[in-house]
């Protein structure tokens, strides 16, 4: 074997040396992650129980005044339980404030004066969840969703639109309130 046969040799041997290292550190790192489904019914750890499936269904939402945020309201009870209403042995206490503004989004001429055609509805909800038994805050957070909707030149057509916009948002800002609430839920505190 000649010199240079082996200084190639030792470099392919380097190379596969760091590469193998290379493979061990991933993997090393990889098994530290603790990555796992936010629903999952799957301890965190032996002996740890999986805070947020259980937790989600001991939230008691407090009432809320407003059609809009008891159509927010409603369906978060349904998601948060799956169709059960209010536990009745809550553990936390979610706290709504709802609030909506409609902004025209589209203005086209027509004969008489300028009207808007379309607009959208903004629903933004500021939450608290406390432990009922300490009062203690565990999240507070701010979800908004917007919804589109064209405004007809018939008056009980655009009401419907406006409402169905309004009944859209509620549905989705829902969605939202759910997995935020799942997410904190699901951190240490």
């Amino acid at each position: 074997m000649s010199l240079p046969d082996q200084t190639r040799k030792s470099r392919f041997q380097r190379s596969r040396n760091l590469a193998l290292a290379g493979v061990l550190l991933a993997a090393a790192a990889a098994s530290a992650c603790t990555v796992r489904p936010l629903y999952s019914t799957a301890p965190v750890a032996p002996g740890v129980p999986a805070v947020a499936t259980t937790g989600l269904r001991a939230i008691e939402i407090k009432p809320v005044k407003t059609r809009y945020a008891q159509q927010v309201r409603n369906h978060l009870i349904f998601g948060l339980n799956g169709g059960a209403g209010q536990p009745a042995n809550p553990l936390y206490s979610l706290d709504l404030d709802i609030t909506e503004r409609e902004t025209a989004s589209a203005i086209v001429q027509r004969v008489t004066e300028d009207e808007p055609t379309a607009a959208t509805i903004a629903i933004t909800s500021h939450y608290t969840l406390k432990e009922i038994g300490t009062d203690k805050v565990v999240s507070i957070g701010k979800r908004e969703i917007a919804s589109a909707f064209d405004i007809p030149r018939q008056e009980f057509a655009a009401l419907r639109a406006r409402i169905n916009a309004e009944d859209r948002a509620a549905r989705e800002l829902a969605e939202l309130l759910r997995l935020a609430i799942a997410q904190d839920l699901s951190r240490p505190h």
